[in-house]
């Protein structure tokens, strides 16, 4: 006879009876016991309590290995009709034995319906640290279950590969949107679409009557951001410094040289550079900075809005700073990468209105370069690719699993486009940086901020693989490690060796770049390209999402109605600015990132990381918020208390 003590963390139940279906058996050295029940006097689990139970089980099975938790079935039939809600949240397992120090068996999992589950004791543990062929067999069979749950299908040709539709639908509660995201979710979704729909906005097909009658979008829902846009949507100030800080901001980048199919003239910037002064001697000694990202935009087919056909640009912009500091400034705009007599380059000398609508097309590309590339390929179907690959070769158990946040969430000749250049440095940030040669452009929150996230992510990672892997060949010879790493590069960036994204690990450095790289991409990028969504398209002229009219072919033809005729109309305009504001806010039950509620790591040396990685970020948010008390629009998307842990809508 064997007598423990059990205590048990309860999270939530849904459905009542749960306390009768909980029962526990001790894997050991020396074999399994049989179940015994959780005998709770007929009560419920009360969530959030602790509670204790005194267990004698009939033999004694050696060293404790694993933790079984088994939960029978529902005891009555379900109506017909009726939903079976026979669930429980156990946070953790606390197993005293007869002799010895107490085991804490980390669980924070739903329990649905009947079935088992295999627990270990909360030491993450790599692959090759596993000595019993017991915790070796409990690792395959874990990986076993959700690979066979979980598959990839091809969603598109040259889109990263994600979740079947069978998986998806089959989505356990452990995997899906909480019972409060759900519910603040589809909450603001209605209330969105009532309030337009009474105005009389949500169903009119029409254009709108005047940029006075769009003011009215504005009362949907106001920010001092949103505000800030429309005081300030035409100056071309506030145009050049959204690609610092706005919606995008990983597009700028140095122009040492104009390409030759844009031929911007000495003549055509002397109003702004001063007469005399040579494009070319600017650009070599200080550098501009360019938007060569929506080429990609080149030929690509339009959508219908209302039975009529968009249209496209593919602009290239250049921007400038004056010596001696001031504000980044547009200096030139072309609609096309195809010079010629139908294709004008656009400066700030032209006709006010004729300026306002290039700067307009402009703003259009990087919507549209931003919700395909940035954020729906970067920062969604990549995170859903490190996701699956997580699910798929790395157990509860791996130090990986345990510190890594988890997210699920014609564009897609955009994403294919984007998917045939994009490359690792895209996604290390200050490989980035370097890439783009913007190291020195003042101003540059996104860039400040990031660098500041990327390497607090970097000193708790490294702190983190130097606990579990003592050398580089420990990371060699991790299989479950290369597992993961082959999959992403496999399933995500197809094969692509071009890419330069890893298909093997060999070194600690290297792991702590790629882990790096995927947590910064799933949390802090996520919400730099997300939270501002709202902000900077409520007053859509300011970033609008289609075009009715096609790109101006010369100058001095626009006029206000004009301008007016070539943006969304009425009902396209609420349809994205709904869309957008759920997509830029956090549907509840918040974490934000460097927060682990879940105590997946028992040993003090990860805890102490965790704690350090809490205080740089403190920090950060700190020395933000100090710097945006001077900001006449602070710079908050890149604020750690305000970045969710992982890619949570």
């Amino acid at each position: 006879m064997a007598k423990f003590s059990v205590r048990v963390s309860t999270g939530e139940a849904l459905g009542a009876g749960t306390w009768n279906k909980i029962a526990i058996s001790i894997v050991g050295t020396r074999g399994e016991t049989p179940p015994l029940r959780l005998d709770h006097a007929g009560k419920e689990f009360s969530a959030g309590a602790v509670e204790d139970f005194q267990l004698a089980f009939p033999q004694d099975v050696g060293a404790v290995l694993l933790l079984r938790v088994h939960k029978a079935p529902l005891l009555l039939p379900v109506p017909v009709g009726a939903v079976a809600r026979d669930a429980w949240f156990c946070r953790w397992f606390q197993l005293t034995p007869p002799r010895g120090a107490p085991l804490r068996f980390p669980c924070y999992q739903w329990l649905e319906g009947a079935g088992s589950l295999a627990l270990r004791a909360g030491a993450a543990k790599v692959s090759w640290a596993d000595d019993h062929p017991i915790l070796r067999q409990q690792r395959q069979e874990e990986l076993q279950a959700r690979q066979d749950s979980y598959h990839w299908k091809t969603y598109s040709p040259g889109w990263p590969h994600c979740l079947d539709e069978k998986s998806v639908k089959d989505l356990d509660l452990n995997i899906k949107y909480s019972v409060m995201k759900n519910s603040c979710f589809y909450l603001k979704v209605s209330s969105a679409f009532i309030e337009l729909k009474l105005k009389g906005l949500l169903d009119r097909k029409g254009p709108w009557k005047s940029l006075n009658e769009m003011r009215r979008m504005l009362n949907f829902r106001k920010t001092p951001a949103a505000e800030y846009v429309f005081k300030h949507w035409q100056e071309d100030a506030f145009f050049a410094s959204q690609f610092l800080n706005g919606l995008n901001p990983v597009l700028i980048r140095r122009c040492r040289h104009l390409p030759e199919n844009f031929p911007v003239t000495d003549d055509m910037v002397a109003p702004m550079l001063g007469p005399g002064t040579s494009l070319q001697a600017e650009l070599e000694v200080r550098g501009s900075g360019g938007l060569p990202v929506p080429g990609i935009l080149s030929g690509i087919r339009t959508n219908v809005v209302n039975g009529k056909p968009q249209f496209s640009a593919a602009p290239m912009t250049l921007l400038f700073q004056r010596p001696g500091g001031g504000p980044l400034l547009p200096l030139a705009i072309q609609l096309s990468q195809t010079p010629g007599p139908n294709s004008p380059i656009f400066l700030p000398s032209d006709n006010r209105w004729d300026w306002l609508l290039a700067k307009t097309w402009v703003r259009n590309a990087e919507f549209s370069v931003h919700e395909a590339v940035t954020h729906l390929l970067h920062t969604h179907l990549l995170p859903e690719v490190f996701t699956l690959a997580t699910l798929h070769q790395l157990p509860h158990c791996h130090p990986l699993f345990k510190s890594t946040g988890i997210g699920i969430g014609g564009f897609s000749e955009l994403i294919q486009r984007n998917m045939e250049q994009l490359s690792y440095s895209v996604l290390c940030l200050p490989e980035d940086i370097r890439a783009r040669a913007v190291e020195d452009i003042p101003n540059y929150y996104y860039r400040d901020d990031g660098l500041q996230i990327w390497g607090a992510v970097e000193s708790f990672v490294s702190e983190i693989i130097n606990i579990y892997y003592p050398s580089d060949a420990s990371v060699h010879d991790d299989n479950e490690l290369q597992a993961w790493v082959w999959e992403i590069f496999s399933e995500g960036f197809l094969g692509r060796e071009s890419s330069g994204v890893p298909s093997t690990l060999e070194t600690r450095e290297a792991l702590v770049q790629y882990v790096t790289m995927v947590i910064f991409n799933c949390s802090a990028k996520h919400y730099a390209v997300s939270a501002g969504q709202f902000d900077s398209c409520v007053w859509m002229p300011n970033l609008p999402p289609t075009m009715q009219l096609p790109p101006p072919t010369s100058k001095g033809q626009t006029r206000p109605e004009g301008f007016l005729a070539t943006l969304p109309p009425v009902n396209a305009t609420c349809d994205i600015i709904i869309a957008l504001w759920i997509l830029s806010k956090e549907p509840g039950d918040q974490r934000p990132l460097g927060t682990y509620p879940e105590e997946h790591f028992m040993e003090e040396a990860p805890q102490q990381s965790i704690t350090a990685f809490q205080s740089r970020l403190a920090q950060i948010s700190k020395d933000i918020r100090e710097r945006n008390q001077r900001l006449s629009l602070p710079y908050t998307y890149l604020d750690p208390p305000l970045i969710e842990n992982s890619v949570s809508i």
